[in-house]
């Protein structure tokens, strides 16, 4: 008996597991970009809100030391941070050919102030 050769490739099989493929891969892309899945919360009403604000210190490479945009001496730095009240949150932004005494003058002037929200912004190598 002859095998009946085939006049065509049926693509359709192909077609939907590649379907199905790409309905994984945007969904599971939607919930990267979001950072979390999305839910609506309930309301409380005798809820505390923590109100936190987060203040930025820059660090150049030349050593000079910037509170929110304004640049200050390390002096001013420290009677800035004493001035601030309830809850704090400090960005450091130090350049990475800046000195690391220079970083480690101003951690231990927040350390003094008993600043303890603090974080050193990096940049993420993908």
């Amino acid at each position: 008996m002859e095998e009946k050769e085939f006049d065509y490739i049926n693509v359709i099989p192909l077609v939907d597991i590649m379907l199905v493929l790409l309905t994984i891969v945007l969904v599971t892309a939607t919930f990267i970009v979001q950072g979390s899945i999305p839910v609506n919360l309930p309301k409380a009403k005798s809820a505390e809100t923590a109100e936190i604000r987060t203040y930025q210190i820059t660090l150049t490479k030349e050593g000079e030391v910037f509170f929110e945009g304004r640049k200050v001496s390390l002096k001013e730095l420290e009677d800035l941070v004493g001035s601030l009240k309830g809850e704090v949150q400090v960005s450091i932004l130090a350049d990475r050919s800046s000195q690391v005494q220079g970083l480690v003058d101003v951690l231990d002037l927040l350390k003094r102030h008993e600043v303890k929200r603090v974080s050193i912004k990096t940049e993420v190598v993908r």
